[in-house]
């Protein structure tokens, strides 16, 4: 076991609130929460645990007007400033001049090169100076998510401490939770969308769908992950 590894020594509750209490407290303030306005619980959680916590979020580009719109909800009900990565120019113009604008479409290949750019590399450099970080990710979302743990081993990132707090909430949980503090909520769920990335990859869910039957709907779902939550060591 890594140094990293032992630091994870965890005894206590599984419940979202504890979990977040003790990663905040064991890892402060080298420790940040990722938001990509799926829904904001694990936010104000964190918030009543440390009100300066930092946001962060990842700007691809291609993201829909109402995720935009969530993210200013976000701030001015709350309070918060949320701090933005961006992919690197120097990337995306020779992809979109060389392969055009919808290269994603025509390969998982070329999808994940798209991915990358837009996402895993400006996520490695929000992580790089972290102990740890904490998602959103709920195991029901997908099959891909079906193993995650509320504490992993990040080793996709150096081996860091990667906290999935809600982990095992149900998608009526969460909309529980968003509704009984009255958190501002990203209004394509209100058109039937289940699960929200870019703009250009991302539909309504049909009925009888999982939730994330709804990104890069021509794929097979063993491939619908961008690279940001590969598979980790969990407790």
């Amino acid at each position: 076991m890594s140094e990293q590894d032992a630091r994870i020594n965890y005894t206590g509750s599984y419940e979202a609130e504890d979990v977040l209490r003790w990663s905040i407290n064991t890892f402060s303030p080298s420790i940040k929460i990722a938001c990509s306005f799926q829904n904001l619980v694990v936010v104000h959680m964190a918030l009543q645990i440390d009100p300066d916590i930092t946001i962060f979020a990842i700007d691809t580009g291609r993201l829909h007007e109402e995720t935009y719109q969530c993210a200013e909800d976000l701030q001015r009900k709350l309070g918060v400033k949320i701090e933005w990565f961006f992919p690197k120019h120097e990337a995306v113009e020779p992809l979109e001049r060389e392969k055009g604008l919808f290269s994603f479409k025509e390969s998982v290949e070329n999808r994940q090169e798209c991915c990358h750019i837009r996402k895993v590399e400006p996520l490695k450099r929000a992580l790089s100076d972290l102990d740890a970080w904490i998602t959103g990710v709920r195991r029901e979302q997908s099959t891909s998510r079906a193993g995650a743990g509320k504490i992993e081993v990040d080793h996709v990132h150096g081996g860091i401490v990667k906290i999935n707090p809600i982990a095992d909430w149900s998608w009526d949980r969460v909309q529980d939770y968003v509704r009984e503090y009255d958190l501002p909520y990203n209004h394509l769920f209100d058109r039937g969308f289940l699960s929200v990335g870019c703009a250009p990859c991302t539909r309504p869910a049909r009925a009888g769908e999982e939730p994330r039957a709804g990104r890069w709907w021509w794929e097979q779902a063993e491939h619908k992950e961008c690279g940001l939550h590969n598979r980790n060591w969990n407790i």
